[in-house]
């Protein structure tokens, strides 16, 4: 039924024919192996082929790795090293810690001292006797100098009188404009400081107006003797180009010698003369009246704050001063520092912005670059030339560039540019208090060293903040010495105001 051959182990032979059959598939070469074993090309194809298929398991595991990763390689966003600039929050954070800090100071102030704003105290700066007003009368007599100075030019240009000539009318007007007002407010007990310092100012602008006016004469003379096809243009006159793309009619030398020009340019919020001013095409009257309402806000808020936050801490300052007690006047000095700057910020956008863009459309006047990024200065030079265009541009080129054209060095002309800001400063100052110190003077000529002294050792922020407390502790260092002496000279043996300090 069944066969013994059927018991037999088959199981062993099985096996082996399975283990023969596995050697012999794994050595037996796989199609085109052999070729590749001979041709070098395609060996080099069959290890990319192996390759490319390692790099993509490898990218799968890079990319299983990454999702499952939570750091990466990365800076710090307050680092240096980071690219991140975005601090509009601490911006915020900083304005925000500014008004709760000045606030607190208002209310401590209030509850201290109350309320000291006092409009009519305002007027007796200005004016002694209502009925007098020598500082009005005075600045009314500049425009003798305005005409003599137009009647000169006018002699020049039809060769009436020589230039030596010319030029020793000039010396002498320009001589009176800066001794005539000094004399009146030293010898006039009836002007006020504040009366006497704004008629100087006037003469001051209009000096510096005057002394561009008869540069720019001059340089168009030489030039129409130099040629005489170029009577029709000036130094200071735009190209034939932008003339007849302008939209008002150019004048040229000498039609621009009338009493129109001249008085344009005496009024016009520039200290630099030209024949030919850029002139905006009509005057917008929204501009206008937020300039306006800038203007009265801001001369509100500069006296309402002087009378309020100043004045308290300058006549708690004369006793240390007089002391000598130096960790108290320290302490004053430091609580002076924080309403001055605030006030001289103030006083910077109400003159530069608010003031001379109103006087700019008023007239029309096209150049509206009355000051640039200064808040930006990493350097004291950058700050002087950056703070105060019109005049940064009046000494560029009616001062230094004179003087570097006749041989001076540069190190030179900036010294000699400083020296006589110096002398404005002190002028400005020591004449309208009747009492020369020299602190002013010594102010400006200080920012030399210090010039340096940034510009060498420090940049970036560190120029940048080093400017800024120059501005912070300097300007209240002055006001304390002044107001000092000034109190020393005038007020130290009146009882009422020393029991008042």
């Amino acid at each position: 039924m069944i066969d013994k051959d059927d018991f037999r182990p088959i199981t062993r032979s099985r096996r082996r024919a399975t283990i023969t059959n596995a050697k012999s598939e794994t050595v037996k070469p796989r199609n085109g192996e052999t070729a590749a074993a001979s041709d070098p090309k395609a060996r080099e194809s069959l290890t990319k082929n192996l390759q490319a298929q390692l790099s993509e398991d490898n990218k799968r595991k890079c990319d299983l790795y990454d999702k499952m990763s939570c750091h990466k390689l990365q800076e710090s966003m307050l680092s240096s090293a980071s690219s991140f600039k975005n601090y509009r929050g601490i911006l915020n954070w900083c304005v925000v810690m500014l008004v709760l800090s000045n606030a607190r100071l208002f209310l401590e102030n209030l509850l201290r001292y109350g309320i000291l704003v006092d409009p009519i105290q305002v007027v007796s700066l200005f004016l002694k006797n209502p009925y007098s007003w020598p500082a009005a009368c005075l600045v009314i007599v500049s425009n003798v100098f305005i005409l003599v100075a137009l009647y000169t030019e006018r002699k020049l240009a039809m060769g009436l009188i020589s230039e030596k000539v010319g030029l020793l009318i000039y010396i002498f007007n320009l001589t009176v404009v800066l001794c005539f007002p000094m004399v009146v407010v030293l010898k006039l007990p009836s002007i006020t400081p504040v009366g006497g310092a704004f008629a100087l100012g006037v003469y001051t602008i209009l000096f510096l107006k005057l002394y561009s006016y008869k540069d720019v004469n001059r340089w168009c003379r030489e030039r129409t003797k130099v040629k005489a096809r170029s009577l029709s243009r000036s130094l200071s006159c735009p190209s034939s180009q932008s003339a007849s793309s302008g939209i008002q009619s150019y004048v040229s030398y000498p039609g621009n010698l009338s009493l129109r020009d001249i008085y344009y340019f005496v009024f016009a919020p520039t200290l630099c003369y030209e024949l030919n001013f850029p002139r905006s095409e009509s005057i917008r009257m929204g501009f206008l009246l937020r300039r306006l309402f800038e203007m009265l806000l801001l001369t509100q808020l500069l006296v309402g704050l002087t009378q309020q936050w100043m004045v308290p801490i300058i006549r708690s300052s004369m006793k240390p001063l007089q002391e000598m007690d130096y960790s108290r006047m320290t302490e004053r000095l430091l609580r002076l520092a924080v309403p001055n700057h605030f006030l001289w910020l103030i006083f910077f956008y109400s003159f530069f912005h608010s003031s001379m863009n109103f006087v700019a459309e008023l007239l029309r006047f096209g150049d509206r670059e009355f000051y640039r990024d200064w808040w930006n200065s990493e350097t004291i030079t950058y700050f002087w030339q950056n703070w105060n265009i019109p005049v940064h541009k009046w000494c560029l080129r009616h001062f230094y560039k004179p003087l570097l054209r006749r041989g001076a060095g540069k190190l030179l002309s900036q010294s000699a540019v400083f020296f006589a800001s110096a002398f404005f400063h002190e002028y400005l100052v020591s004449v309208p208090l009747r009492m020369f110190r020299l602190w002013a003077f010594m102010g400006m000529m200080a920012q030399l060293p210090l010039a340096w002294f940034v510009a060498r050792f420090l940049r970036g922020n560190y120029g940048n903040a080093a400017v800024w407390l120059s501005l912070i502790i300097g300007q209240p260092i002055a006001v304390l010495m002044y107001v000092h002496d000034y109190y020393v000279t005038h007020y130290q043996d009146d009882p009422t105001v020393t029991e008042a300090l």
